[in-house]
This record gives structure tokens, C-alpha cells and sequence, in this order.
């Protein structure tokens, strides 16, 4: 059942409503948050952590969400930056001859149902830089329009364009390196 952002985010700001409206939150977000997240972290384990990590930040910070911008959008910033963080700190853990690459570890990833060009795609992906990598996902895999975007990550269109572009360009580059 889908709910009215409005309605949900009264409901928020009364302390009686406040734990079924987020409930409300959770049931209509966690899909296309998770999918969110997994386009960036790429495993489902890694996704599933990320997403509840991502609800617990939004729980624990609902107090400071100023209704600026929709509800949605307040999540969907929250959401990307757990999964940006994620993948620093992974980076950081792995060392270069632990380094298995992304096609390989997805690939092994029950829960993968793509074939190895798809794989080889994300292994693409993975190789980009946070913010290219998140807005080539934002983009290519939710469509994502421009406008969004520059709320949910509070930069530029121009910068996003910019961003995106240059991801396309290195993908490009990746695949013709391994034809």
C-alpha cells in the first residue's frame, strides 16, 4: 500500500503517530531503498546491512529532519551516503592481493541473476569514483531525473551532468580495454 508523503510526515512530527508512521516509511521505502543501496555496494548481504543501517540513522535523526524537502528524499540522502561509507571502509580493509574483483565476487553471489556482461558492467562501475558512481547509478538503473539528483546529493545539475558523462566515458573505456 502506498501512503501520502504528507500524510506520513504529519504523522511523523506527533510523538503518538511517530513509530507507526515510520513504520508506514519503512514498508514503502525499503524496496527501492535497497535497490538503491545494491546498485552501489553490489552484494545482497552488504545491501540488506546498508538498508537497515540506513532506517536506524533515519530513526535515530528523525528529530532533525526540518521538512525542507520531501521524506523521500531525506531517506534517499541517507540511504546513499550509508552506502558510500560502506565502500570506503571496504576499500580500506581490502588489501591489494586480497583484491578479488567485483565480477568474480558477484558472479559467486547467489542472489546475482545477471550474466558475466552484466557482472563485467558493475566491475565497471565499481572502478568509478563515489560520486560518478552514484550518479551514473541514480541515472542509468532509477532514471533518475537531474533535478532529483541535485536534492539527494545536494550538488548541481551542471556538476551531475558533468559527473555522469565522465562516467560513461571511463565505462566505455573499461569495456573496450576488455574486448
Amino acid at each position: 500500500m502506498k501512503y501520502d508523503e504528507k500524510t506520513i510526515t504529519g504523522m511523523l512530527a506527533d510523538p503518538k503517530t511517530q513509530r507507526q508512521a515510520f513504520g508506514m516509511l519503512v514498508s514503502q521505502y525499503s524496496e527501492t531503498l535497497y535497490w538503491k543501496i545494491r546498485r552501489i555496494v553490489l552484494t545482497h548481504d552488504d545491501a540488506n546491512d546498508v538498508l537497515q543501517n540506513a532506517f536506524l540513522k533515519a530513526w535515530s535523526n528523525l528529530n532533525d529532519f526540518q521538512n525542507k524537502s520531501k521524506i523521500s528524499t531525506w531517506l534517499y540522502r541517507i540511504a546513499i551516503n550509508e552506502a558510500l561509507d560502506f565502500v570506503r571502509r571496504e576499500k580500506n580493509k581490502v588489501s591489494a592481493d586480497e583484491d578479488i574483483s567485483v565480477a568474480n565476487r558477484l558472479m559467486a553471489d547467489d542472489y546475482f541473476d545477471g550474466d558475466e556482461a552484466q557482472a563485467l558492467l558493475q566491475e565497471a562501475i565499481a572502478q568509478l569514483p563515489d560520486v560518478q558512481r552514484t550518479v551514473f547509478t541514480l541515472r542509468y538503473y532509477d532514471d533518475m531525473k537531474y533535478s532529483e539528483m541535485s536534492k539527494v546529493l545536494n550538488t548541481s545539475e551542471g556538476a551531475l551532468k558533468a559527473s555522469y558523462h565522465i562516467a560513461v566515458q571511463k565505462i566505455s573505456e573499461f569495456f573496450r580495454k576488455h574486448d
